[in-house]
């Protein structure tokens, strides 16, 4: 487990976090495919948190894409650096993710975040914001279609709807399970939403929520257990 110091130059204010945010949404890539699905690798990540004793921890999960066996895995515990403000939630969950990312002993391809992308107030979720960062191709699979608006999708896995903000399509309300409330999918960096679709469900043969998610929740509450339990 890697242990994150409070980073250097940190937004110290939602005005200079609204900055950082808009310099790096300069850079994001919305022109390429992205890796196809079922192929490579594709990495989870999430984090728990314990606001009380000021704890944050990060999991990293890599599957192997075409069996979702668990390929490898890391984390990362730091403290929150970065007040709970709706729309900036990446300022408290980056620093731990990319220690996360860091410790991870093969490259991750993929990344799937348990959160946003293109689906934020300022068109820059977590799944972007940590794509920028990174330079790798990521998405975001949520479980709650934040403040935006859609049509329910069919009934049948694989049925979708667009995710709308106004009359712009921000992401997908996506059926990954017959019957089950949809998930909402983002474009993050370096990915097409129809091809984050296709990944979302690849990463879906038996659960509403996708295997690096699932795992990535895992890994990460277990990490904070043992972070904060008593010696």
């Amino acid at each position: 487990m890697t242990t994150v110091p409070i980073p250097a130059g940190r937004p110290a204010t939602e005005a200079e976090a609204h900055a950082v945010q808009d310099a790096l949404r300069a850079r994001l890539v919305l022109d390429e495919p992205g890796p196809p699905p079922g192929a490579g690798r594709v990495t989870g990540v999430d984090v728990a948190y314990d606001d009380e004793r000021d704890v944050v921890a990060a999991a990293a999960v890599v599957l192997d894409a075409a069996t979702l066996d668990v390929v490898a895995e890391a984390t990362a515990v730091g403290r929150i650096s970065f007040p709970y403000v709706p729309g900036l939630l990446a300022f408290r969950e980056i620093p731990t993710v990319l220690a996360a990312l860091d410790a991870l002993s093969c490259p991750p391809g993929l990344v799937v975040c348990d959160g946003y992308g293109l689906a934020h107030p300022r068109r820059f979720g977590l799944a972007s914001h940590l794509g920028v960062l990174t330079g790798l191709p990521t998405i975001g699979v949520a479980k709650n279609p934040f403040a935006f608006t859609y049509d329910e999708p069919g009934v049948p896995r694989g049925s979708a709807s667009p995710l709308l903000a106004g009359a712009d399509e921000v992401g997908r309300a996506l059926r990954t399970r017959e019957g089950v409330k949809p998930v909402f999918v983002s474009v993050g960096h370096r990915v097409s939403l129809d091809n984050a679709c296709a990944h979302t469900l690849a990463l879906t043969p038996r659960y509403r929520l996708p295997e690096s998610t699932r795992r990535a929740d895992a890994l990460c509450r277990r990490a904070l257990r043992e972070a904060t339990a008593s010696p």
